[in-house]
């Protein structure tokens, strides 16, 4: 299973010098820690900083790691209460196809 730097790695990658959002997010995954995308820099930056963002999506890692894998639909996640969105919800929208494994 990956760990914390491994999906920051990988995201880090999806995401890319410019990721086309031009805002920032930041992913909490409670206990395990923070992904802080900022899609507003250039180049873009991805860290686990825990910094504030115009939209925080809140997901147990578990929930996350079944996200990125295709095995939980984003849309049911959030219909379930099993993630959460605060801020601006369609950069939040936007990031699905960076969050792929």
């Amino acid at each position: 299973m990956a760990d914390l730097a491994q999906v920051t790695e990988h995201i880090r990658g999806a995401v890319g010098d410019d990721s086309g959002l031009g805002k920032t997010v930041k992913i909490d995954l409670g206990d395990v820690g923070k992904i802080y995308i900022d899609g507003a820099s250039s180049p873009n930056t991805v860290t686990n900083e825990d910094k504030p963002a115009d939209a925080t999506v809140s997901i147990t890692w578990d929930d996350f790691m079944a996200l990125s894998d295709g095995k939980l639909d984003p849309m049911m996640a959030f219909m379930q209460g099993k993630l959460k969105i605060a801020g601006d919800m369609m950069i939040a929208q936007r990031l699905a196809p960076l969050l792929k494994r």
